[in-house]
Formats: structure tokens, C-alpha cells, sequence
């Protein structure tokens, strides 16, 4: 009975943190519990262990360029459960610093998102992925600055706005 749709309380938070390389190196209970696996399971496994493939990678892209660059970043992501299921969040993405300003993890706090987002989220969502296999992330890429641009945004403001 796979792809159902988990939801968490509005005052919970998803909480997870990674190396430099996206492997897991902590979840709270509630990220073990809505991803379906064990903490032993999760630890040192790739962030992408729960990515599904609904998600356009031009989102990806942009979390992972802008955490590199020692930026936050707030995006939407639908994430996939061990058996299927999906639930979706809004993220909070920020790089950690070392003693010597140096990025030494990401960590990730991710709150339920409101249905008004995911009424605007969703269809942009699609949107993308559909571009993405036609012409690849550069395609979906375009677009995204294409709606952007036309709605007058930035990314952040855009994204804080819904």
C-alpha cells in the first residue's frame, strides 16, 4: 500500500545533519520515523536515500550550489519513505562552520509545509521535472529563472512569499 502521503504535526520539526558529501550523520526521531528506515540504516547513507522522483534535480542543483557556497537556502522537497510513501516539507538547509570559518556539515530543520505552498509548489514542480526529460536540468533550469523573472522574484523571494 505504497504511495500514501504522510503528513507530521505543524510544531514538529524534521531535523537532519551531513557531511560534506550529503551521507547522513544524524536525524532526530521524527526524520527516522518518516523515512520508514532505522537510525542504523540512515547513518553514513547518502541524503538521497529518501529523494523521489517527482523532485526536479534543478532544485538539487540550486540547494547544493548555494549550501557550497557557505549560503542557507529554503526549498519545498517531497521526500520518498522506505516503502514508498512520500511526505512533503519545507526545508531550511545551512551550512555549519568550523572554528576556521570553514563549512564542516549541512544541516537541515524541515517544518510541515502549508497547502496554499504545495497548491503553487506542486504544478511548478511538474513543471520542471517535465522539462528536465525533455532537455535535460539546464531545460528545467531556464524555466525556473523564466518564471522567476516574469513574476519580478528572486528564488528566496519567491520561495518566502508563498
Amino acid at each position: 500500500m505504497a504511495n500514501q502521503e504522510l503528513t507530521f504535526a505543524e510544531e514538529e520539526f524534521i531535523v537532519s545533519k551531513t557531511d560534506l558529501k550529503g551521507k547522513i550523520t544524524y536525524g532526530n526521531s521524527l526524520f527516522i520515523k518518516m523515512s520508514g528506515y532505522s537510525e542504523h540504516e540512515l547513518i553514513n547513507q547518502p541524503h538521497n536515500i529518501l529523494r523521489h522522483e517527482d523532485m526536479p534535480a534543478v532544485v538539487f542543483k540550486l540547494l547544493w550550489s548555494r549550501i557550497q557556497a557557505g549560503k542557507e537556502i529554503f526549498a519545498y522537497v517531497k521526500n520518498k519513505t522506505r516503502n514508498g510513501d512520500y511526505y512533503w516539507v519545507f526545508a531550511h538547509v545551512t551550512p555549519s562552520f568550523d572554528t576556521n570559518r570553514q563549512i564542516s556539515n549541512y544541516h537541515s530543520v524541515r517544518r510541515k509545509p502549508t497547502q496554499k505552498a504545495l497548491s503553487v509548489i506542486k504544478p511548478l514542480y511538474a513543471t520542471l521535472l517535465q522539462k528536465e526529460k525533455s532537455g535535460g536540468v539546464s531545460a528545467s533550469e531556464a524555466a525556473l529563472n523564466q518564471i522567476l523573472k516574469d513574476k519580478g522574484l528572486s528564488y528566496d523571494e519567491f520561495i518566502l512569499s508563498l
